[in-house]
């Protein structure tokens, strides 16, 4: 058996973090084969791109696996090292397509990661749930989808989605763990626990910005981002970083937290962002005999909806109203979006059929190069 056989049964292997093979990262230092009379004993030495590598088991457990799947093979050992810094610089250059400096790659001409800002006027209204259970919904689809939790006060995206691993950084370069098959990336994973976060404008502004350029999201097909309530420095900072972002608004049915949703949405006027839609949650509590009990009264949705489509002068619909529901709550605790249990309650069907809506709507090629040329 040739190293070469080996090396393409690799080509199956992806790194967990980057979601590449890891014969195309140049992580394969090294295959030996010995023959022996119980057959091929085959000795796969991979570099990772830290000495801590959180995943390395992972690793070693998908070359053991994909090398054992060859006919032949008698014995299979990985063995483990680290790149030198040149690999790592060669890996950041490769993974960032040829260009050795960090830029944000969502803003680029030609990027078709469909970037949406999930917002609302105030705290309290189940943001960061339907955040978290719209880009689960989206990644069991079959989409590539990160999340940046920027609400930077607030975070709670990491426990929401369950994210077990932190961060690996390689040298500049940051590599988001992914849970649920979503890339996350949070200020919770870098602060000390139960200490706050106390920063003012700039330093949050460069926060967003490290999470946007430094992060390797890779390509994505969407990327959702958690936004603080209101329309503080990170919705202006989004609006400059992030052009084409388009706004989720989020509210519940209640006429105070309606009203202040809107002017949330209509900050979309000043920054020339488009409002996808609205989202009405914790819209009712399905009782034992089939009614409803409307906690917090009915019709603010629709009311956001109607009054962003007056102001902005566009279609803003309601794309769904979420119940109150107990699977939800407890999922969002236990790190497992009610989106992927199946028969739990009343608001995942809503929110799988919201996060399809989102997910089928056309993105838009303004800016964008077609692969086409003037016939003479």
């Amino acid at each position: 058996m040739s190293p070469d056989v080996v090396r393409g049964a690799l080509e199956g292997v992806l790194d967990p973090e980057i979601r590449r093979p890891i014969t195309d990262l140049d992580m394969v230092r090294d295959i030996r084969v010995e023959e022996t009379p119980a057959g091929a004993a085959v000795t796969v030495l991979v570099a990772l791109t830290t000495a801590g590598c959180p995943l390395r088991d992972t690793i070693t457990r998908d070359v053991d696996a994909a090398v054992s799947k060859l006919e032949g093979v008698a014995a299979v050992t990985v063995e483990m090292t680290v790149m030198t810094d040149e690999e790592r610089t060669a890996l950041r250059t490769k993974l960032r397509g040829g260009v050795a400096e960090p830029v944000i790659p969502f803003s680029q001409p030609g990027n078709l990661t469909r970037v949406i800002a999930v917002a609302s006027g105030k705290g309290g209204v189940g943001k960061s749930s339907v955040t978290a259970n719209l880009a689960a919904a989206m990644a069991a689809d079959g989409l590539k989808v990160g999340v940046l939790d920027a609400d930077v006060y607030g975070f709670s995206i990491p426990r929401m989605l369950g994210v077990e691993h932190p961060p690996t950084k390689v040298d500049e370069m940051i590599l988001p763990p992914v849970a649920k098959d979503v890339k996350v990336i949070s200020i919770g994973m870098f602060a000390q626990p139960g200490r706050p976060v106390i920063w003012r404008g700039p330093m949050l502004h460069r926060a967003l910005q490290q999470f946007l350029a430094d992060v390797f999201w890779g390509d994505l097909d969407v990327l959702l981002l958690d936004l603080p309530p209101g329309t503080g420095d990170i919705a202006i900072s989004v609006a400059q970083l992030l052009p084409n972002a388009e706004l989720l608004v989020v509210t519940t049915p209640q006429v105070a937290a309606a009203e202040v949703a809107e002017r949330a949405g209509s900050m979309a006027l000043q920054t020339n962002q488009t409002v996808v839609g609205v989202i009405e949650n914790m819209s009712w509590l399905e009782q034992p005999d089939g009614s409803r009990l409307e906690v917090f009264g009915s019709g603010g949705g629709q009311r956001v909806a109607d009054r962003l489509s007056e102001i902005l002068g566009t279609p803003v619909p309601l794309l769904g109203q979420v119940p109150l529901d107990v699977p939800m709550r407890e999922g969002s605790d236990s790190g497992v979006p009610v989106v992927l249990t199946e028969d739990a309650g009343t608001a995942a069907p809503v929110l799988r059929d919201v996060a399809r809506s989102l997910s089928h709507r056309a993105r838009g090629l303004a800016g964008r190069k077609l692969a086409i040329s003037p016939v003479g």
